[in-house]
């Protein structure tokens, strides 16, 4: 049996993580929307053998106030759209995979298993889909809604969406296409699979005009950590993004979710979970923290401020004293999320400022964030893999491409060494490297089962 090693995600906006990281002196921002540099990104990535090249996506610029639209600092909500980049990205790459983010409130099941079967196909089996419900409330006015549905009513609609586009992905049988020029048949009409779904979200009757893909399903992909989401997780989520600051929350997450996928039939190691890590690393300890500071002394206040006005629930920071310490906002009547609350935590458990807050979570939001030297911060990777607290990690490199570079040259070397991470690819789809199965096709499985009894 071969052993169990670390999966990797690289987290690669191409205007960096870090929320002053496109003001690094070696970023390219205004080469965001260049297809030679995000080539150039996910060779770097493939180059250091990391399974998958993740990109998140939003549906709306989204700007922590107006005024900080006004001055341009605001949130970096532009960029490629996701899957039209990785069709791109798989004709110039062998191996990698691509996880492309889209939204089960704004889009419809048709046409999003359309897109990925044809990604799937296009890179040979290297597709992912990174399921989301939109967090951002501005999105429903570009989509003519009143109104951003409730977390209640985006996470049922999400439950019946991934379930309508697996239908779809399995209107054909492997092999329903014969392509017999001799008599005329293109295809074995007793190998399609109309899904005549009709549900509480959804009504959705033909089968999908793109064959079935060549992992069966795209990998899925997903980010939730509240209870809703972590139950979605445990019916469908292949990979699970995770954000976790410490080795026992990591371990209970990722002990909770693993016991949910018992009860959907399912296996644990049928789910990979990776908690997001930023990374600082250098010869030395002091040269890869003053990485991490050099950053942080680029982060506008405003901008800092944006990034915490989702944790304010209402409350105006800009009331308080920047330098002063963290308002204690769970005095106040609100409901906070998990994330929200963590941030809270995090600013009660270092009894930060403000602005200590903003500096700690500009790197990750939130993501557990490593500073030292390859063998420091490895020491650490393996602590949270060998101990039931992740399966691997997505890797949010701060800057693009030194961040990513740094990761590639000393990382992966030292994981190498210890024998945690794979030196060539294991096979030639996403699920053959990342160790997990390839799905059966629904129908012949109903038929078999029918057979069977």
């Amino acid at each position: 049996m071969s052993k169990r090693q670390i999966k990797l995600g690289a987290f690669i906006p191409t205007t960096s993580q870090h929320a002053a990281g496109w003001r690094h002196p070696e970023s390219r921002p205004q080469d965001h929307l260049s297809l030679a540099y995000a080539i150039e990104l996910a060779k770097t990535a493939e180059k250091g053998l990391f399974d998958a090249y993740f990109l998140a996506d939003g549906l709306s610029v989204r700007w922590g106030s107006a005024q900080e639209g006004e001055l341009g600092l605001g949130d970096k909500g532009v960029g490629f759209e996701p899957v039209t980049l990785f069709a791109a990205l798989a004709t110039v790459t062998q191996n990698i995979g691509f996880i492309a983010t889209a939204s089960t409130t704004y889009e419809e099941p048709y046409l999003l298993a359309r897109k990925f079967a044809s990604l799937d196909h296009i890179s040979h089996g290297r597709a992912a889909w990174n399921v989301v419900t939109t967090a951002s409330a501005d999105t429903a006015r570009n989509f003519s809604l009143a109104q951003h549905p409730s977390p209640k009513i985006r996470y049922e609609r999400a439950d019946e969406f991934i379930e309508v586009t697996q239908k779809l992905w399995d209107s054909w049988e492997d092999n329903a296409f014969v392509y017999q020029k001799e008599n005329g048949q293109f295809f074995d009409s007793q190998k399609l699979h109309e899904p005549e779904h009709q549900g509480k979200y959804f009504t959705v009757q033909g089968a999908l005009n793109v064959s079935r893909p060549p992992q069966g399903y795209p990998v899925i992909v997903q980010a939730g950590q509240s209870e809703d989401g972590r139950e979605l997780a445990g019916k469908y989520a292949e990979v699970i993004f995770t954000a976790q600051q410490n080795l026992a929350d990591a371990q209970e997450f990722y002990r909770d979710v693993k016991s949910r996928l018992s009860k959907y039939g399912r296996h644990a190691d049928d789910l990979k979970i990776m908690p997001g890590v930023s990374i600082f690393v250098a010869k030395t300890e002091q040269e890869a923290q003053e990485k991490y500071e050099l950053l942080n002394s680029l982060i506008h206040p405003k901008v800092g401020l944006s990034l915490l006005s989702g944790l304010s629930g209402g409350i105006n920071l800009d009331q308080y004293d920047l330098d002063a310490p963290f308002p204690k906002l769970e005095d106040a009547d609100i409901n906070f999320s998990s994330r929200q609350q963590m941030m809270i935590d995090i600013a009660n458990k270092h009894h930060f400022s403000i602005r200590q807050l903003y500096e700690y979570i500009a790197s990750a939001r939130g993501h557990w964030t490593l500073i030292g030297t390859a063998e420091q911060v490895v020491d650490q990777l393996q602590q949270w893999f060998e101990n039931e607290a992740a399966d691997g990690f997505n890797i949010l490199p701060p800057t693009t491409p030194a961040g990513l570079n740094d990761f590639v040259a000393f990382i992966v070397p030292e994981l190498q060494r210890r024998g945690l991470f794979r030196t060539e690819y294991e096979g030639t789809t996403l699920r053959e490297n990342l160790g997990l199965k390839r799905p059966e096709n629904q129908y012949i499985l109903k038929q078999n089962t029918a057979q069977a009894s």
